[in-house]
């Protein structure tokens, strides 16, 4: 995650209010016949390049670098 202020690019309004989205990984076995899972592995965490951000005003997700690149195109003053 980088250190750089972030602007929503859908909504244009938010700067401050945002949620970082990672991925993991869970393996599950499930009964071939009712469908309920009869064996869960620890989670993993997976490693992403570039994260998701969600903006907490208008719910739009994107990659990370949309909203950094949209906060320098319009600075705060």
């Amino acid at each position: 995650m980088q250190v750089k202020p972030y602007f929503c690019p859908n909504c244009r309004s938010n700067r401050v209010k945002f949620s970082l989205l990672s991925s993991a990984r869970q393996q599950i076995m499930k009964d071939a016949i009712s469908g309920e899972v009869t064996d869960q592995y620890e989670t993993e965490q997976v490693d992403q390049d570039e994260p998701d951000i969600q903006c907490n005003v208008c719910g739009f997700v994107g990659n990370e670098m949309r909203f950094v690149k949209q906060a320098e195109r319009e600075p705060r003053m």
